[in-house]
């Protein structure tokens, strides 16, 4: 099998997919992931991005899951307190999934250098193990009063890189992953003789 076998976003694969018949399908078939599937819905590929990441640790922790799946179906407006803010959170509805978005969001909304960007992220990676995300709680809150945020959404977004504490995805990853569910879950729907074949082996 190669990738240029396997047709670009097939209706048929999504609604396979969006009714969470991913037993044997890569990384989407944990009963966690076939509860969420029903409820996101994915139909693009970047759906299946988005639907890998949200189903770990830190976006639960950080209460990231239901928001953003409230907005994606309309029953909550999605709302962003600056433009540098939309330029970072447009493409998950202005909830930050990914752990590059609390970097870049750290970055413009908090005044961060790049290199500070790159400490926090390291720290959230390990704050459990070690501790070292206090020093950066301060430095984030100050850092948004000063470029006019609200003490609440400085509040939200230091508890989210919190959560992103308990296991943040990084985008690169959850993209390069949705690349195998969409091939595994083609197999699946087109060839599932060979699918449950290669399960069994």
């Amino acid at each position: 099998w190669t990738l240029a076998t396997v047709p670009a976003e097939d209706p048929a694969v999504y609604d396979m997919i969006g009714h969470a018949d991913t037993v044997g399908v890569f990384q989407i078939e944990s009963r966690a992931q076939m509860a969420m599937l029903p409820r996101l819905r994915p139909r693009t590929y970047y759906d299946l991005v988005i639907e890998v990441a949200i189903i770990r640790p830190g976006p639960i922790q950080g209460d990231m899951v239901h928001p953003y799946l409230r907005r994606r179906s309309g029953l909550e407006p999605v709302t962003y307190p600056s433009a540098e803010v939309e330029g970072v959170l447009k493409r998950t509805l202005g909830v930050p999934i990914f752990q590059e978005q609390v970097m870049q969001l750290a970055i413009v909304a908090a005044g961060f250098s790049p290199g500070e960007a790159d400490q926090l992220r390291r720290s959230m990676a390990a704050w459990r193990r070690k501790g070292g995300l206090e020093k950066f709680e301060e430095r984030l809150i100050e850092g948004m009063g000063k470029r006019g945020y609200d003490a609440a959404f400085a509040r939200q977004i230091y508890q989210q890189i919190l959560g992103f504490g308990e296991y943040g995805f990084p985008e690169s990853h959850s993209a390069s992953f949705s690349l195998l569910v969409y091939v595994s879950a083609w197999l699946k729907r087109y060839h599932p003789a060979a699918f449950t074949g290669a399960l069994l082996n």
